[in-house]
């Protein structure tokens, strides 16, 4: 089980297990002496079994770990579906910040890096709203970095949707 820290808003891990995770199944980020994780990887691998998180020397449970990061990402329940729901099924997902997007997600046995994300994910409950500037904004940022628009809703029962969203040229 891989023991990691959680420390402002990060949650890191320096240990074997950590890299080898990496280098198998595409968790994490390396970064010098250490694998930094999203924080709904690091809930996501909690809630499987192969994480340990220390805050400090005490040992967060699954709930103290969500209370903790709900702090931080008030959407981080949602995400946690969505993300659950696409490693299972065998997607690689990263985060996507620097896209203004919440995921880029890859497609079965890629490797991050190796090859580009096939989408641009974004997160939502089905009692949410979205105007249609928004969504002609998270469409656009999508088809400017070659991506298709995916958007992952999830019911009252935490069950997933998945809408893809493309340009088409007639």
């Amino acid at each position: 089980m891989i023991q990691s820290k959680f420390s402002g808003s990060r949650i890191y891990s320096s240990s074997e297990d950590a890299f080898t995770l990496f280098e198998k199944s595409s968790f994490g980020e390396k970064k010098s002496n250490k694998v930094e994780y999203a924080l709904v990887e690091a809930l996501f691998l909690v809630s499987e079994g192969k994480m340990q998180v220390f805050s400090g020397k005490k040992a967060l449970n699954e709930e103290q770990l969500i209370k903790k990061i709900k702090k931080i990402d008030k959407k981080i329940e949602t995400k946690l579906s969505v993300f659950s729901d696409l490693r299972k099924k065998g997607y690689i997902i990263k985060t996507a910040l620097k896209f203004g997007a919440e995921f880029r997600v890859y497609d079965k046995g890629c490797t991050p890096g190796s090859i580009h994300a096939r989408w641009l994910l974004y997160t939502s409950r089905e009692n949410e709203t979205i105007n249609w500037h928004e969504f002609a904004g998270k469409n656009r940022i999508a088809h400017s970095t070659n991506k298709s628009l995916l958007i992952g809703i999830v019911d009252e029962e935490g069950d997933v949707s998945y809408y893809e969203v493309s340009w088409l040229k007639p």
